[in-house]
């Protein structure tokens, strides 16, 4: 039973994982310069943003089903826990990199949220929003403007980097279960 419950977690952590990396590579590449053609600025706000607000709950939910799932597999990790030094620093990385994934996630959304309401406050006083794409201002684009857009361009570069580093450190503790990387971290800790 304890099995079959470990490998439902593994499952969930990994496809959780998945869903966060792959919308938010997706939508750094896809999302944010899909309005590249369109000919007003406040349009390639808009149509970024109506992207973002329909896949915002898949992603939190991904990141959740990280969370929890990764919750699961240590609890079920007592032994490698115990026994492996390495498992117990890998894990406590892996932990940090998924907080601050979830932290730079949400960083991204409240900068574009604020890109998307000083665009709308400025076409309502009847300036021209001069705007790259959704993240990317032009020479024209006012500074404040500018300045969300920027940041949000870093962050949101970073999101897919956290939750791949937590791809790649959940499939090393993944090989971990595997009977001779147990009892090469069993030696390593008794030598100690």
């Amino acid at each position: 039973m304890q099995n079959n419950r470990h490998a439902v977690a593994q499952a969930v952590h990994d496809l959780g994982s998945a869903l966060w990396f792959g919308g938010a590579t997706m939508g750094v590449v896809g999302v944010n310069k899909s309005g590249r053609s369109l000919p007003e600025g406040i349009d390639r706000i808009r149509v970024a943003k109506s992207g973002w607000v329909r896949f915002t709950p898949l992603e939190w939910a991904g990141i959740a089903a990280t969370m929890l799932a990764g919750l699961q597999l240590t609890r079920s990790s007592t032994g490698q826990l115990a026994t492996q030094r390495s498992y117990r620093s890998v894990g406590a990385i892996k932990a940090g990199v998924t907080v601050l994934g979830a932290l730079a996630t949400a960083y991204a959304g409240y900068c574009g949220a604020k890109i998307a309401a000083l665009a709308e406050r400025a076409n309502e006083r009847g300036e021209k929003v001069q705007v790259e794409d959704a993240t990317t201002p032009t020479a024209g684009t006012n500074s404040n403007l500018a300045s969300w857009q920027r940041q949000q361009q870093v962050v949101q570069y970073l999101v897919p980097v956290l939750a791949g580093i937590n791809i790649a450190l959940g499939s090393y503790l993944a090989g971990s279960y595997r009977p001779a990387a147990t009892l090469r971290g069993i030696w390593r800790t008794m030598r100690r």
